[in-house]
């Protein structure tokens, strides 16, 4: 059994295209892996003999040899980046791409190397990436520097695939918020640490009451907002010692502890080392909660 780390994805084709609901969107098959990711919807994809709902920011993930359907709403196209590719080494079938029409049998001469590799079966058939930009964004620039790409191209995009599928995994068999205005939230304090922003403000924020806030936010982060607040501040402490000659001290004081005592408990508690020991030695602290 291969695992996901293993792949050697090859981008043999990506382009923008506009689905109107023509005859060649119809019910086929494809000798290659593809991937759809849809500006907006509404509209409906059929994969496998299933229905999946078409909205804003939709990845569509197919397999090859899937049977699939674009179901386009009249008068409603849909705009979509579109990317081929193989995942396996061997001669690559993406650059010359099949498609069998039904009522045509579905019997392809030739095809991908395929794995047997169970996390990458685990990947959906639909996924929505409305609540992770990161994603979106980096998706889309794959497509962007695909086409714009003089030197190195087949390098660059086919690395930037394999690094977008391993993040693109963490994401979904990791825990992560959804709602959107804790993942604005979480964004803002993650790209501005040095705000320490206090937790009573978080809620204002978000636009919601305190105590609905509280349980959205454990609920979508699995923390309490005073937990995710000390997990922040711990994480900037040790950029702090391995990054800066500040003193200890110094450090406490940025990060709006009254003394050195109780940020040494709570930074020893959480990685359990010392900041003098860690900062000798970072490797020899891990965080515990």
């Amino acid at each position: 059994m291969r695992t996901l780390n293993e792949i050697k994805p090859y981008i043999g084709d990506s382009m923008r295209y506009l689905y109107v609901g023509g005859w060649n969107e119809k019910l086929r098959v494809s000798n290659v892996y593809a991937f759809h990711l849809f500006d907006d919807g509404p509209g409906e994809m059929e994969v496998n003999g299933k229905l999946y709902p078409i909205e804003r920011r939709t990845l569509i993930f197919l397999r090859p040899g899937e049977p699939h359907a674009f179901h386009i709403r009249k008068g409603q196209p849909l705009s979509s980046h579109n990317l081929y590719c193989d995942m396996w080494e061997g001669s690559p079938s993406s650059y010359n791409r099949v498609f069998i029409h039904a009522p045509e049998p579905f019997l392809l001469d030739s095809g991908p190397v395929v794995e047997p590799c169970p996390e990458l079966n685990s990947l959906p058939s639909r996924f929505s990436l409305q609540p992770y930009p990161w994603l979106y964004d980096s998706f889309v620039s794959i497509g962007r520097q695909f086409e714009e790409s003089t030197h190195y191209r087949s390098e660059l995009v086919n690395s930037l695939l394999y690094s977008w599928i391993l993040s693109w995994y963490n994401v979904i068999h990791s825990r992560q918020p959804r709602d959107f205005r804790i993942v604005k939230l979480l964004a803002h304090l993650n790209e501005h640490p040095e705000t320490r922003t206090p937790v009573e403000e978080w809620a204002a924020m978000c636009g919601l009451k305190r105590s609905y806030f509280h349980s959205l936010f454990q609920r979508e982060t699995g923390f309490t907002p005073q937990v995710y607040r000390h997990r922040l501040l711990m994480k900037q402490a040790a950029q702090l010692l391995v990054e800066t000659d500040y003193s200890v001290t110094a450090i406490a004081e940025r990060l709006g502890y009254t003394s050195i005592h109780p940020f040494t408990r709570h930074f020893s508690s959480y990685y359990g080392a010392s900041p003098r020991a860690y900062r000798l030695q970072p490797s020899s602290g891990s965080a515990l909660i």
